[in-house]
């Protein structure tokens, strides 16, 4: 089952069952999922659909960020999205999993220790890798930490 069948039926469900908020966000990534397909003329892959769900947990996480503490009402709504996205987007590598992924990087380009004139060269090779994976801040940083 595509992405789009699966947000669409459980946007149903979310209507059924009363969840406004729910339905909202199903909505919205649901237009975004077909708004892909039409501008590719063409039903959109599994690792396209999973980009369009990151970028909409992107957008709201910046949402997120750039809201007043006052504003409690936009920052729920935030949170509310971002749980139910959430629930259609890959399971995110942890530190852990970047570090593995980051030394097999690593040996693979035979460099010991990593200087900040490498960081390009690594990140060219590491970030395909980890793409739709891991949040590319994270790798970033934890990519920085190690440098010497």
């Amino acid at each position: 089952m595509s992405k789009i069948e699966e947000v669409r039926s459980a946007m149903i469900a979310a209507m059924k069952a009363g969840d406004k908020q729910t339905k909202e966000t199903l909505s919205l990534l649901l237009a975004a999922l077909k708004n892909k397909a039409i501008d590719k003329r063409a039903d959109l892959t599994a690792e396209e659909e999973i980009q369009v769900v990151l970028k909409e947990i992107k957008q709201t996480k910046e949402t997120l960020e750039m809201t007043p503490p006052d504003r409690t009402d936009i920052i729920d709504e935030c949170r509310h999205r971002l749980t139910v996205l959430e629930q259609y987007a890959p399971k995110m590598m942890d530190e852990a999993e970047i570090k593995e992924v980051i030394s097999a990087a690593l040996s693979e380009l035979g460099i010991e220790t990593p200087a900040p004139k490498d960081k390009g060269r690594i990140m060219k090779v590491l970030m395909p890798r980890v793409k739709g994976k891991a949040d590319g801040k994270l790798v970033n940083e934890i990519m920085t930490s190690l440098m010497k």
